[in-house]
């Protein structure tokens, strides 16, 4: 199959789930059939470190590093080119199928008649509006895009029932039979090393930390458990350094020496998951939830809200607390802290739960998907 991707997404992100999504099913599809990805250069980890960057790819990356020690503006030249690139090759119509890989409605004026995949990582944006004030103008254009290609999609992937309903929800006209539902799979491996940089005793949260990924709240339930044990830490891993407004209002509960932001390597990630206590993912809402796979697979207790997506993915291997109920959240962080063999026995159901779960399996059925859309299926 020859496969034409939009690579939105790889000039988007340096790292995020979009991006290791995409680049986790098209390098596995690469193998076996025809994937093109028309970039003259990206600063994306995961696909510079994946089969899909080509010889032509990796002569430009020198040439743009050289520009940009320079001090020479290349960035939007770079992107011009590789959007001048992508048209002629839509032009061109040698592909079976099209695959935008985020929310960007130009290629629609030359599709002509070619299918197209779309993939919807959740509705976040539509079912919590009031969440997004400080940017509004960007998100309304962004939603009226994912409208436009939601309507148009040959096929839809969503990444979990849960998002699947949502699509219906928020597009009750749409049909339900173009939406198949593929699963993310998990990358994260452990590195065998001296983990000399995490403290002996913590709780773990992971990523950014903006509006709805309910951060505060969860400072706010297990303040107590920190101030009862100087020794307990809570790691911040990744998402920025902390921002002034999240630092005042850590000083202002006085747990400045214990609730600590740590920046990681990816090769890293691993061992903050496979040291700590319990992994703490208190998010209003997820389309999936790649996190909670990652701390299964590292044997660590995730704890969650039974909402969204996270039944799907956590299935019973969660430690499930009541969604905004900081007193049931800081008992059920407590009940692990205190007990070893729970978090024995949630570290091995976590382990099974996993195993559900793979890349070369969600690969496998965006094929099929994407073969469904050609007629081939």
């Amino acid at each position: 199959m020859k496969i034409l991707v939009h690579p939105q997404t790889f000039n988007l992100q340096k790292y995020g789930g979009i991006s290791r999504y995409y680049t986790e099913i098209l390098s596995r599809l690469s193998i076996n059939n025809s994937v093109r990805i028309p970039l003259y250069g990206t600063s994306n980890i995961y696909y510079n470190e994946s089969n899909l960057l080509t010889f032509k790819q990796k002569i430009y990356a020198i040439y743009v590093k050289l520009l940009s020690g320079l001090k020479v503006r290349h960035l939007e030249k770079t992107r011009k080119r590789s959007d001048k690139l992508l048209k002629q090759l839509i032009l061109k119509q040698d592909f079976d199928v099209f695959i935008p890989t985020y929310y960007e409605v130009d290629f629609l004026k030359y599709l002509d008649s070619k299918p197209f995949v779309l993939t919807v990582y959740d509705m976040i944006y539509e079912l919590f509006p009031a969440l997004f004030t400080e940017h509004r103008q960007v998100i309304t254009g962004l939603i009226k895009n994912k409208q436009i290609l939601i309507e148009n999609a040959t096929r839809i992937i969503a990444v979990s029932e849960n998002t699947k309903r949502d699509i219906l929800k928020v597009y009750p006209h749409i049909n339900e039979t173009k939406i198949d539902v593929v699963y993310h799979g998990c990358s994260i491996t452990i590195r065998e090393k001296k983990a000399d940089f995490l403290p002996d005793s913590y709780i773990l949260y992971v990523g950014t930390r903006n509006n709805y990924k309910n951060f505060y709240f969860m400072l706010d339930a297990i303040q107590e458990l920190l101030h009862s044990n100087k020794d307990l830490k809570l790691i911040c891993a990744g998402g920025g350094k902390f921002t002034e407004e999240e630092r005042n209002y850590i000083n202002k509960m006085q747990l400045e020496h214990q609730i600590i932001q740590q920046d990681f390597k990816e090769n890293e990630l691993g061992l903050y998951y496979k040291n700590a206590i319990c992994f703490v993912f208190p998010s209003l809402y997820e389309g999936f939830g790649i996190p909670v796979l990652e701390s299964m697979s590292c044997g660590c207790p995730v704890v969650l809200a039974s909402h969204s997506s996270f039944p799907e993915v956590a299935g019973d291997a969660g430690v499930y607390f009541d969604l905004n109920n900081a007193n049931d959240l800081k008992e059920k962080v407590q009940s692990l802290i205190q007990d070893v063999f729970l978090r024995e026995e949630f570290s091995i159901k976590g382990l099974e739960q996993v195993k559900k779960f793979s890349w070369e399996k969600a690969s496998k059925e965006c094929l099929k998907v994407y073969s469904k859309a050609c007629g081939k299926y």
